[in-house]
């Protein structure tokens, strides 16, 4: 039985999963996580969230593990032709700039290879 609440689910979202679900197999040893920035919230959970130090723009995917090359590899992950928020690319460009390869993806395959090329030292 499916969950009910898979019904609300965008498809950015289910993209996201199935990348999540492939770094989990491919690279279960990795320091990942996902920044739950999106959604709708109540007054007092944008309040709170910006108290905290929470900040808008902050890319889905962030891997921790470094490579070779980068510190770690940053991935704001968009569904069909959707694009980055100014905000996102701000933030792609201040990781780039401390040596994160940060960059916007919205195709799973594309996901893969970035995130293989970056485990193999090839990014």
């Amino acid at each position: 039985m499916a969950n009910a609440f898979y019904k609300y689910l965008t498809g950015e979202d289910k993209l996201q999963h199935n990348v999540i679900l492939y770094l989990q197999m491919q690279y279960p040893s990795a320091l990942w996580t996902h920044t739950p920035n999106e959604g709708r919230r109540t007054p007092f959970e944008r309040f709170k969230l910006k108290y905290l130090g929470a900040k808008s723009g902050v890319p889905d995917l962030l891997i921790f593990t470094p490579n070779k090359k980068y510190n770690g590899l940053a991935i704001e992950l968009k569904y069909k032709k959707n694009k980055p928020t100014e905000n996102q690319k701000k933030w792609l460009d201040q990781l780039a700039q401390n040596n994160w390869l940060a960059l916007w993806l919205n195709d799973f395959d594309d996901c893969c290879q970035i995130i293989d090329k970056y485990f193999r030292d090839e990014a």
